[in-house]
């Protein structure tokens, strides 16, 4: 039992991805309000000594839940190389070529050693031989240029990046609805 499940709060916004445990506690809580895709865990658990019954639950791709299980909920996706290099689709976003992950580096657009912020905004996903060549300058000063703009994505785009290998076809189908217009997984 691999698959993740996608949870929403309960007006339908991304929060996290969650293993069948967690969603089996949610659902047994009764905190899922609502459930969209398909049923992908069929569990059965004991059976009551009040009614005779074996518990059943089935749980689907897609949970919405009340309140908040977790409070660390972020309205801002987390900067990790693993989702800009996704961002920036495994291309070194200066010479354009498509890298590994194990040979992406993140590039601060404006160096941090001249005040530049390692933020979405600011880094792009660059081969080792553009970053170097690069170093602490500025494009201008070095006549370089950028194949995209970077941008932020927002938490159902993070959510795609994050687990991309492992998305249900409706999980990707409710999140793309989401995505922000600068996406560049459309």
């Amino acid at each position: 039992m691999s698959e993740r499940i996608l949870r929403l709060d309960k007006a339908g916004t991304p929060v996290e991805w969650l293993d069948w445990q967690a969603a089996a506690v949610l659902y047994a809580r009764g905190l899922v309000t609502w459930t969209l895709g398909d049923v992908i865990y069929r569990l059965q658990g004991g059976i009551s000594r009040f009614t005779g019954d074996r518990s059943r639950l089935q749980l689907h791709s897609i949970i919405a839940c009340e309140g908040l299980a977790s409070p660390r909920r972020r309205t801002l996706a987390p900067l990790t190389n693993r989702a800009l290099f996704r961002r920036d689709q495994h291309l070194c976003l200066y010479c354009g070529k498509p890298f590994p992950e194990s040979r992406l580096t993140r590039d601060h657009i404006r160096p941090t050693s001249r005040g530049g912020k390692d933020h979405w905004l600011n880094v792009v996903a660059a081969c080792r031989r553009c970053n170097q060549h690069k170093g602490n300058r500025l494009l201008e000063e070095i006549n370089m240029d950028l194949m995209a703009l970077p941008y932020v994505p927002n938490m159902a785009e993070y959510l795609a990046l994050i687990n991309s290998h492992r998305i249900r076809g409706d999980q990707m189908e409710f999140l793309r609805n989401q995505f922000g217009k600068d996406s560049r997984l459309l």
